[in-house]
């Protein structure tokens, strides 16, 4: 097939308002250029990727592939790499549980990944951690492409389409499936064109400067500490208002985890979601009572639904000073929902502050939460600073985060909406 490198530079970017080439449709990437690698899945194997891609030059494209929906945890579970002059290559993490000595080779160099932080996690796991990075779906963010996705990305800029289908599929099974490495292979195929392609354009639109503040910060960043209080994410939770039933979900929610981690499955797999809330709004007396509500049924045995029971009976029997409160505590601000009453002068300034970055986000041609989150938004407005002057405002959103080319775009404009007067005044 043509060398996609080199058909992807004939052919230029497409401006991101600009939509596909009139009656020109995307070419089917059917091959990688080298075709399908093997996976590499022990010792020897792994030297001889680590000195090809030693000798390689110019950035490298990494991907993992996880078992989101089947496996404990976000473990990854394939590896997949290239690098111009040692081709692409496929690591099974399983047999090779220690990739700190490729990450150490390729440590001084740019690391190309999609949506980064994604994959940023279960790659440092398993030794891997850039220094460097370009992260092709916020580059695309920040360019202003409306569709960000790998698939639609290599489309827009390249003319190719990407093989679908296979994304979701449970990557812990073995041997891999032949049509699941092709499909892997391809991920990475063009990952350097596509970087290659948005450096470009986000030179054009004066950005590319604020793209690699973003990469810095995304490579320096510490990894996230553990999620305080996650039995409060289980899907249906909004149903649930009295304490005791809260306490209901989070007794199920713990058991469950016991039992998804020592089995390595999805949670999901052991008790939905949906079964938890179930039970938590109803409080069932007993087993029997129990295996009458959804996701208790008869294929449940009275082993399982006396385990089930005991964890509603422990939160039934707990104290009232050891239910969980109604919402989770947190460092900042209240719900925005909340500020009318709780505090209206900061009410009026959050509602300027968001009116100004989002309008001056659209003048980018960039989501309003790449231009400032809007949490560093909420929490600027609702303490802001004393002296509410340029210069203050600019050490308060330093202090917050923000990087400089934020500060720069957003400062004077969150400046003004802190002087709103409050309604009353």
């Amino acid at each position: 097939m043509t060398d996609a490198r080199e058909t992807a530079s004939a052919k230029p970017a497409k401006a991101p308002d600009e939509g596909p080439d009139s009656g020109q449709a995307p070419v089917p990437l059917l091959e990688p250029r080298e075709g399908v690698p093997p996976v590499t899945g022990d010792e020897t194997g792994l030297a001889e990727i680590i000195a090809a891609f030693a000798a390689g030059t110019g950035p490298v494209a990494v991907d993992a592939e996880r078992a989101s929906g089947y496996r404990y945890g976000q473990r990854a579970y394939l590896v997949q790499l290239r690098r111009e002059g040692a081709g692409s290559a496929l690591v099974d993490p399983v047999g090779c549980p220690d990739l700190t000595g490729l990450g150490s080779v390729l440590a001084d160099s740019e690391w190309v990944l999609h949506a980064a932080t994604q994959d940023l996690p279960c790659l440092r796991e398993i030794g891997m951690v850039p220094r460097r990075l370009f992260d092709t779906e916020l580059a695309g963010r920040l360019a202003g492409y409306a569709r960000v996705g790998l698939g639609a990305m290599v489309e827009n800029l390249l003319g190719y389409a990407l093989e679908k289908g296979h994304s979701a599929v449970d990557w812990s099974t073995r041997p891999l499936p032949e049509p699941w490495l092709h499909y892997a292979a391809l991920d990475v195929e063009l990952l350097i064109d596509l970087r290659d392609a948005l450096e470009e354009e986000l030179e054009r639109q004066g950005k590319l400067a604020w793209a690699r503040q973003e990469f810095e910060a995304i490579a320096s960043a510490p990894p996230a500490p553990p999620r305080k209080d996650p039995w409060r994410r289980t899907s249906g939770m909004h149903k649930v208002r009295r304490r005791r039933q809260m306490a209901v979900v989070r007794e199920l929610w713990t058991a469950r985890d016991k039992i998804a981690q020592k089995r390595d499955v999805s949670p999901g797999k052991v008790l939905s979601d949906s079964a938890v809330v179930e039970a938590a709004l109803a409080l069932p007396s007993d087993a029997r009572a129990l295996s009458a509500l959804p996701g208790f049924g008869h294929r449940m045995g009275r082993k399982q639904l006396d385990h089930w029971q005991a964890a509603v009976d422990k939160a039934k029997a707990l104290p009232e000073s050891a239910l969980p409160q109604q919402s989770q505590v947190t460092n900042g601000p209240p719900p925005p929902r909340s500020w009318a009453d709780k505090d209206p002068a900061a009410a009026a300034r959050l509602a300027a502050a968001r009116a100004a970055v989002t309008a001056r986000a659209e003048e980018l041609s960039m989501p309003q939460e790449n231009l400032l989150t809007p949490d560093t938004v909420r929490r600027l407005c609702w303490q802001p600073p004393r002296a509410r002057t340029e210069p203050e405002v600019v050490s308060a959103l330093r202090a917050l985060g923000a990087r400089e080319w934020q500060i720069e775009q957003t400062a004077t404009l969150l400046t003004e909406a802190l002087a709103t007067p409050a309604p009353s005044e």
